[in-house]
């Protein structure tokens, strides 16, 4: 099949977000103006630069996880892993302003080090991010749409030594979370690895990229 999106698909779910997947779950924690923090995860979510480091989360409208960022320029991404998918969930719940979502969903929080939003305590790794981009999105006609980006530089990094094997981080242990189409998840728990032809030499079997 073939479908313009501004005609319709025709079907009855939208296969867009199915087709732009797995993505990696955005698990945002950011605190307001007046200091009370917020919990939220986005699905429109990457790293979007490595020197220096950086990630971008996106809304589909001003919401308190992007309105925090802008207003006071930081965040932190959570990394959500298989077994803090019931509080990530719940965290997705529409709560009104200054209710922590971090008490309902029954999460202990952990200070970070730069910035002031403070990080979930049981994910195995979150990065301080300051903010350097914030963009509201045009369409092809350049309408404003109600969505906003946030990029964020990254300003500090936190990792559970638990996860980390021979000076990598052992992504298959700490199962990260990923969203897929409609109400489906995945979860990492298995890896391959291939060196690309730049790497040089014939790959060998258990040869690992540092």
């Amino acid at each position: 099949m073939f479908y313009e999106p501004r005609l319709g698909h025709g079907l009855p779910y939208d296969p867009f977000k199915a087709i732009i997947a797995p993505r990696p779950i955005g698990w945002i924690s950011t605190v307001d103006p007046e200091g009370r923090a917020n919990l939220a995860p986005y699905s429109f979510f990457n790293a979007v630069h490595s020197r220096p480091p950086m990630i971008a989360f996106t809304s589909e409208s001003m919401k308190h996880s992007a309105a925090n960022a802008i207003a006071t320029g930081e965040f932190v991404f959570n990394l959500c892993t298989r077994p803090l998918f019931d509080a990530m969930n719940i965290s997705s719940d529409t709560f009104p302003g200054g209710v922590s979502e971090f008490e309902a969903a029954g999460l202990a929080t952990a200070p970070s080090r730069i910035v002031k939003a403070p990080r979930v305590a049981a994910s195995p790794a979150a990065l301080e991010c300051r903010v350097v981009h914030s963009m509201r999105f045009h369409d092809v006609d350049g309408n404003a749409l109600e969505g906003w980006m946030i990029i964020g530089q990254v300003v500090g990094v936190h990792i559970d030594d638990a996860y980390l094997r021979d000076g990598r981080f052992d992504t298959a242990a700490a199962q990260p979370l990923a969203r897929c189409g409609y109400r489906d998840y995945a979860t990492v728990t298995e890896l391959f690895e291939a060196l690309r032809p730049t790497d040089g030499g014939a790959y060998q079997p258990g040869q690992r990229d540092r």
